[in-house]
């Protein structure tokens, strides 16, 4: 009788062993298969971030500070490209202000006056501007430049008015 007993807990313990082992074996694959899929989202989101890093660097060559000839440019006379993008950009914002609206908006507003909104620095010589007078809108290039005298001088190159909807 003993060595029944002893028998069946061997036979208990080889089940629970084959039972642990398929247990385990079932976990594991599960887990390897989770890591896998995971590793594969893993790696088509770093694709996608690098399309989007070459995409952006793509897009920020037409920019003051993308465009290393141009920072090169501001260098070359002494000047700060970022100050001098700050400095621009306040400059023509202020520019809203005066009476009659912005200067370098050659036309005038209908529902108001002409305002510059919105701007984008092209490079060391260009900027592209959106106005509006709340309900017309259009875009306007500038040219800026510095004198030998580090003067700032701006000047109106080309526009647009949109027919409004």
């Amino acid at each position: 009788m003993r060595k029944s007993i002893f028998m069946y807990l061997f036979f208990f313990a080889v089940l629970f062993i084959i039972f642990q082992y398929m247990n385990e074996k079932t976990i594991f694959e599960s887990q390897e298969r989770q890591i896998t899929s995971l590793t594969e989202k893993a790696v088509k989101a770093a694709d996608s971030v690098e399309t989007l890093n070459n995409r952006v660097l793509d897009l920020n060559y037409f920019t003051l500070q993308g465009n290393e000839n141009a920072v090169s440019y501001f260098e070359g006379i002494g000047l700060d490209a970022q100050k001098v993008e700050a400095m621009v950009s306040d400059i023509i914002y202020d520019k809203n202000v005066e009476a009659g609206g912005n200067s370098l908006i050659p036309m005038e507003g209908i529902n108001g006056v002409m305002r510059i909104n919105k701007l984008k620095f092209l490079n060391h010589k260009w900027i592209l501007a959106d106005f509006s007078d709340g309900t017309h809108w259009g875009e306007v290039v500038i040219e800026y430049f510095f004198d030998e005298k580090n003067e700032l001088h701006l000047k109106t190159l080309s526009s647009t008015l949109y027919p409004s909807k």
